[in-house]
């Protein structure tokens, strides 16, 4: 289920919000989406983009902390500002700030309570995979290429022993703490054509263990780890998997449910 919340209003005079957003992202020139003390961030964009159009200083936070070149097409946002105009004046101007990689898909006002992370349910990653003989430049932004042929069935059924809560300890790192346990609610791999997706639902993920689950996974789909042999990664205790994480550019947050 999508993020709902309450209808735009249409009030004049200054009011404090509390508002969720949808955001999309080309992750490509970005350090990730939590801000850091040096470099370019999605948040620290939308932050300053903010801070240009209703002249304070607005933290946001963030469903997920996207990773360095990972992209968002769905990635939630929640924030509290006030504004004398109509919720679409605000999204039109913070557009109109912000850089071409960066767009807010929908503004909000969010029920009360509402928190972009705590109050999810769950997040869905899509990792993409272009599986042609010769590179495309115009996947290359966004398409991890991977040039041996790959059986997406093997690898579909390797997706299948992810589902379910696990330690996933060999395939990632906590953001904060040492809690390596996370449910998988989906995971699956499908073909389209030259394109071979790997997509993944769970209440919540480690850094990296995306991007190293499809890393494992392409051994599966080459022939040189059976699935029973990606199956038995989970009960490793250590991070030392056959095969190391893919690159960011071919993750996307798609969507965040709650």
């Amino acid at each position: 289920m999508e993020p709902h919340v309450g209808a735009n209003s249409q009030r004049r005079g200054p009011s404090e919000y509390h508002l969720m957003a949808i955001v999309e992202y080309d992750g490509t020139e970005y350090l990730g989406f939590q801000i850091q003390r040096r470099g370019r961030t999605v948040q620290g964009e939308i932050e300053r983009a903010l801070a240009v159009v209703t002249q304070q200083q607005v933290r946001i936070v963030g469903a997920g902390r996207t990773d360095a070149g990972v992209h968002a097409k769905g990635q939630v946002i929640h924030f509290t500002v006030s504004w004398s105009h109509a919720l679409a004046d605000l999204q039109r101007a913070l557009n109109a700030v912000l850089p071409a990689d960066v767009a807010i898909i929908e503004l909000r006002e969010a029920p009360p309570g509402f928190h972009a992370r705590y109050s999810a349910r769950s997040r869905e990653y899509v990792y993409t995979i272009y599986n042609g003989a010769v590179r495309s430049p115009l996947a290359a932004r966004y398409a991890y290429h991977f040039a041996k042929p790959l059986d997406a069935r093997a690898m579909d059924q390797a997706c299948a022993c992810l589902v379910g809560t696990h330690d996933f300890l060999p395939f990632g790192w906590p953001p904060r703490g040492e809690n390596t346990v996370r449910t998988v609610y989906r995971a699956r791999c499908q073909r389209e054509g030259d394109f071979v997706y790997v997509e993944l639902e769970a209440d919540a993920f480690l850094r990296a263990m995306v991007r190293r689950i499809v890393g494992n996974l392409l051994l599966v789909g080459t022939g040189e780890l059976a699935v029973e042999g990606f199956a038995r990664l989970l009960s490793l205790k250590h991070r030392r998997t056959p095969a190391v994480a893919v690159p960011a550019h071919g993750l996307c947050l798609v969507r965040v449910n709650y």
